[in-house]
């Protein structure tokens, strides 16, 4: 069966998080700037607002054809859990990573929540 178009052109991973993910995922390789100067990656601090990352993830999940995932700190989706829990669309796939400094939390995973919905957990 042949991938529809829509699906070509994602090839990108895009991460929200802290410093320290960001520049492991750089050094990785997942790191680009597109022809419009928008980049695939962002960096959240203790200055960014709720606001900004909920507008980052905005850009990454309705406005970039060329994100396939969405790879967010669970500290980060934390403070836009809102968003991060209406989102239901396959691509990108949102998923949801730990920190250095702060433990993944299961409970608090959206797709972990909807996989246990649908298993009857």
């Amino acid at each position: 069966m042949p991938v529809p178009k829509s699906f070509e052109q994602r090839s990108l991973i895009a991460v929200i998080g802290d410093d320290d993910t960001v520049t492991g995922m750089l050094l990785a390789g997942t790191g680009q700037v597109n022809e419009n100067g928008e980049k695939n990656f962002y960096i959240v601090n203790q200055k960014t607002t709720d606001e900004q990352i909920a507008s980052v993830f905005d850009d990454y999940t309705t406005k970039r054809p060329d994100i396939a995932i969405v790879l967010i700190n669970q500290i980060s989706a934390n403070r836009i859990r809102d968003r991060i829990d209406r989102y239901v669309q396959a691509f990108p796939a949102v998923l949801e990573i730990p920190s250095k400094d702060d433990p993944y939390d299961p409970e608090k995973d959206s797709i972990l929540r909807r996989v246990r919905k649908i298993v009857g957990e």
